[in-house]
């Protein structure tokens, strides 16, 4: 299998395991939590964009604001943007 999906894949994927994880597939942004993984992967290293994605997601989910999601992938993609190590 390509590691490669095309876009109908990864959202077939993304509605997958949002079902399997009790979560609405209509609440994840892919195209910001892809940007978040390209942003810290450039801007900090590769290993930690998986890490961050983590990150950002518990953040979000310890915070009942309906924007939690989206305040947490733009402070950790500023972050990263910025980042000196």
């Amino acid at each position: 299998m390509s590691a490669h999906l095309p876009p109908e894949a990864l959202e077939a994927w993304t509605r997958a395991a949002c079902d399997r994880l009790g979560l609405d597939p209509a609440e994840v942004d892919i195209s910001a939590v892809l940007d978040l993984a390209r942003d810290v992967a450039h801007g900090v290293a590769r290993p930690a964009a998986p890490l961050t994605a983590f990150l950002a997601g518990l953040a979000a989910g310890r915070d009942a604001d309906p924007g939690a999601a989206e305040r947490a992938i733009a402070t950790a993609s500023d972050l990263a943007k910025n980042w000196r190590a």
